[in-house]
């Protein structure tokens, strides 16, 4: 469906993100990676979606050379638990840490989206909420230990073993969580180009 309606666009996916790219193969979006640095820093003010949004627009900033047949797509992932934004563990303690501190909690999960063009700019986000269980301090061992949760804002994977033993209610966008609010993504594209 897309892959036909984007035929004369090319699709630049700023993420380095396994998760993100197989969405857009499974959503059959064809696309090039080209990720750009930025340094990830928001005013402390903001919150929420607030939070994802300002660096989703920020990793668009570093594209400045754009030609008309392009879209750039960039997007944000936090974890916002007592309405604060929690980004990647740097090491194991801190990931246990993260975890323990969702365990028995419903927490929030902020995606947002930027579509960019050489003429404009759209953005887009989606916001769950992930209930887990009472964790114990083996369930949480076991699973930093094994999956290394390092590269996950809030320190965990919906799709791994601690959401699959752990994850009691989820309300909102299942894949929002994985990475990215397909749904969005793909009524987005839609409307920018018919």
């Amino acid at each position: 469906m897309l892959n036909e309606i984007l035929k004369n666009k090319q699709i630049i996916l700023a993420s380095g993100s396994p998760r993100r790219q197989e969405f857009f193969k499974d959503l059959h979006i064809p696309f090039v990676i080209d990720v750009r640095p930025v340094t990830e820093v928001y005013p402390k003010h903001l919150k929420g979606t607030e939070i994802t949004d300002y660096l989703a627009k920020l990793k668009a900033d570093a594209f400045k050379d754009l030609t008309n047949d392009q879209i750039l797509i960039t997007s944000d992932t936090i974890v916002s638990n007592d309405g604060i934004a929690m980004g990647k563990p740097k090491n194991t303690s801190e990931a246990k840490q993260m975890i323990a501190s969702l365990s028995g909690k419903t927490h929030s999960v902020e995606t947002s989206v930027c579509f960019t063009t050489a003429k404009d700019q759209k953005v887009v986000h989606s916001s769950t909420k992930v209930t887990f269980k009472k964790l114990s301090e083996e369930e949480i061992d076991f699973y930093v230990t094994h999956y290394k949760p390092f590269d996950k804002a809030g320190g965990y994977a919906i799709q791994e073993w601690i959401g699959f033993i752990g994850i009691t209610h989820i309300e909102g966008s299942y894949f929002n969580v994985v990475g990215l609010p397909t749904h969005l993504v793909y009524n987005t594209l839609t409307e920018l180009i018919t």
